[in-house]
């Protein structure tokens, strides 16, 4: 199960809405709705999480482009809009995505181990990289260094708000 929210930073702190992802394919997508979201440019967070198996940030400012970070690519990937992200941030196109979402369904997302990299060696396509991926700088402005963000567990986006000073605006949306 998701929950999504944006977080748009205004004058008087933040404001949240919980938001639907069904009509967002593409990152584009999401970042379009963020802006939507936006008061006067300013920044927004599209904040993602499944369950507690990985969460995802994404950063819009304005019309610039949008900066992403993943807490975990493997797992993220084996999710329709986890790998959204892991794709857009290791560069594949939609094509190669629909061909790794059809190899996805091998069980693993059921908790078997990954093959061994190796396995995949000579493999026209590379694998999903191991661990966090994108920009674990992305929060850093607003409070929340790398160290901090690399090393977020379970409510991951709680502790965000948290520093973020926005707990009960995002507890309000959940």
């Amino acid at each position: 199960m998701y929950f999504a929210a944006l977080l748009a930073r205004t004058e008087d702190g933040w404001q949240a809405s919980d938001t639907e992802l069904d009509d967002v394919e593409t990152l584009t997508d999401l970042a379009d709705l963020a802006r939507e979201a936006a008061v006067d440019d300013d920044t927004v967070l599209a904040l993602i999480e499944q369950e507690d198996a990985w969460f995802g940030v994404v950063r819009v400012d304005g019309e610039d482009d949008p900066r992403v970070f993943v807490s975990d690519a493997v797992v993220a990937g084996r999710s329709s809009y986890g790998a959204m992200l892991v794709d857009e941030l290791i560069g594949r196109d939609d094509t190669d995505a629909d061909e790794l979402d059809d190899l996805d369904l091998d069980g693993t997302e059921d908790g078997e181990p990954e093959p061994a990299e190796d396995e995949g060696a000579g493999a026209p396509e590379e694998p999903r990289p191991a661990g966090p991926l994108g920009d674990a700088k992305i929060l850093s402005d607003l409070g929340v260094d790398e160290k901090q963000l690399l090393a977020l567990k379970g409510d991951a986006l709680g502790e965000i708000a948290d520093a973020l000073g926005c707990t009960d605006v995002l507890e309000a949306v959940r």
